[in-house]
Parts: structure tokens; C-alpha cells; sequence
């Protein structure tokens, strides 16, 4: 078994041209996998049957693993299994029509809209970092774009005048996203004062949003960034990087935007997405009334 899986992850590398961090995740799920099987007296792979791998999930289920990681393992083991009998190391494909255990749908973290204006205005404008920290953080609230859109913007994505962005989405799709009065006044601010303070000379860079090196702020930036002024706010909720965009989209819903404009805003492919804030919306509208109705 161990040669067969040799052989996958050499696939994996060589001809899908997976990720280090894809192929040790796939690694790790099948030599679990193979050591069930083997302390399960199957030596060989052509032996594993379909009742086979669901004692093994069964196993995983038993050892507490979540939901989500017991959809990862069946993901890797039908991969697997799928690569053995495209290249006809095995007759039969024990795992066609295994089925996914249902995943828990977690409510999307959103932040209510006096938290989202508590964290805004945490920044310390005074400085050039809190000038960009302002004008990110108000410029994500008003566009809704995701953080690696906002962390690719470049200075000519951003048209002060008009008051709009362009952003490249997914699938290299282009989107014109506009914002607001205050968004235009936090980025006006740290254009004017706050990015040139951030440039350095040995460093010519088009980005938008610059760290202290004057090189293009990472995603791992705006994540500090945010739990930085999370704390500083005293908010006890855990805050994401997503946890902007969530919030626009269920504040925007809440206000009567229609569905349709709320998911050209925020770029989503598949209107399922964006309905998944208006469950969030009744939800609130639930526990509101729950609350306070004298025969709730």
C-alpha cells in the first residue's frame, strides 16, 4: 500500500503540481488510512472494500473528528482510490458513491453595526500606519471586497473623484465597486499624508496599502491589523479578516438592499451565497423577538 501512495503523491507533484501544503495533507489522511487498514490485517489495496473504508470513518467518527474533517479524509481517499483505477492498479473503485457526512452550517460571523463603527474609528489617524489602517478598514466596510481583492488593489484601482474601485475578483473577473463619503475621506487622508510616509526610496511599489517596509501589506498584515484594533476596541467577538464582509452584506440586507445588487456588490458567483445572509438577518429578527415579546 505505501508503494501505491509513493506512486499518488509523485502524481500529485510532478503532474497536478499540487502545493507542499496539499500534498502533506494528503499524505497525512492516507497513511492514517493505510495504517487502519493494515492493523485491520489488508495488506494489499486490491482487498479494501467499501464496508472497509466506512468502519474506517466510523473509526474517525468514534475518535470525536468533526464533520469537516471527515469530508477531508473521504475527499483524499476517493482521490486516491479514483488515481489507482485510472492508472489500473485496482479492478474495482470501492469508494464510488460513498457519501459525505452533512456539515454543521455555522452562521456567518457578523459584527452589529455599533461594533463595526467602534472598530472604525479605533484607528489613530495621526500617524501614517493609522491613517492606512483607517482607510483599509473603512474601505472594506464600504465595498465589501474581499481581503486579498483589498490587500491587490494598486493607487490607479482607486478613483477618488467618482468614488469608486476597481477590483479584480475572482476568476480575474473586473468589478467597479463604489464607496461612500467617509471611505473617500479615510483613503483621501492616506493618500495625501499617510502612504508617502510609508514609501521608501529603495522601494518603488504601486500598491495601495503599504507596511512599514514600504513593500505591498499581506494578507497576514490585515490580519493583525484587525485583531490589533479588535482589541484595542474591546470587542470579546472573534473577528476574521471576513468578518467586514459578512457584516456589509448581512447590514445591507437588514436595510432592504435587494439580494441581487448585494451579490454583484460583493462579487459572488452563486446567489446561494449571498441568501446565506439573509438567513442570518431572520435569525436576528428571531432572537430580537424572542427577547422582547411578552409572549415570544
Amino acid at each position: 500500500m505505501k508503494d501505491h501512495l509513493n506512486q499518488y503523491i509523485h502524481y500529485l507533484r510532478s503532474e497536478r503540481r499540487l502545493s507542499d501544503n496539499t500534498l502533506s495533507s494528503y499524505e497525512r489522511d492516507l497513511n492514517q488510512f493505510i495504517h487502519f487498514m493494515l492493523e485491520n490485517s489488508l495488506v494489499e489495496i486490491a482487498e479494501v472494500q467499501r464496508h472497509h473504508i466506512s468502519r474506517y470513518m466510523l473509526h474517525l467518527k468514534e475518535q470525536g473528528r468533526k464533520a469537516a474533517t471527515l469530508s477531508r479524509h473521504i475527499v483524499s481517499v476517493r482521490a486516491f482510490f479514483h488515481f489507482l483505477a485510472t492508472q489500473s492498479l485496482i479492478v474495482n473503485n470501492p469508494s464510488i458513491y460513498l457519501e459525505s457526512p452533512k456539515q454543521e452550517k455555522k452562521s456567518p460571523s457578523i459584527l452589529s453595526v455599533d461594533l463595526t463603527s467602534t472598530l472604525l474609528e479605533t484607528p489613530n489617524s495621526e500617524s501614517a500606519a493609522g491613517k492606512r489602517d483607517k482607510a483599509m478598514l473603512e474601505l472594506i466596510y464600504a465595498t465589501g471586497i474581499r481581503v486579498s481583492e483589498l490587500v491587490a488593489l494598486n493607487v490607479e484601482h482607486v478613483h477618488l473623484q467618482l468614488a469608486y474601485i476597481q477590483c479584480m475578483g475572482m476568476g480575474q473577473k473586473e468589478r467597479i465597486v463604489p464607496f461612500g463619503r467617509l471611505a473617500g475621506e479615510a483613503m483621501s487622508a492616506y493618500l495625501q499624508m499617510g502612504r508617502e510616509e510609508l514609501t521608501t526610496e529603495r522601494e518603488s511599489e504601486s500598491a495601495l496599502f503599504l507596511n512599514h517596509l514600504g513593500t505591498r501589506l499581506t494578507r497576514q498584515g490585515f490580519w493583525k491589523t484587525i485583531k490589533k484594533h479588535a482589541k484595542e476596541a474591546g470587542i470579546v467577538q472573534d473577528i476574521t479578516p471576513h468578518t467586514l464582509r459578512h457584516s456589509v452584506a448581512a447590514h445591507l440586507l437588514d436595510n432592504g438592499a435587494d439580494v441581487r445588487a448585494v451579490q454583484e456588490l460583493l462579487g459572488h458567483a452563486d446567489i446561494s451565497t449571498t441568501l446565506k445572509y439573509t438567513h442570518a438577518s431572520k435569525q436576528r429578527i428571531k432572537d430580537t423577538y424572542n427577547q422582547s415579546h411578552p409572549r415570544a
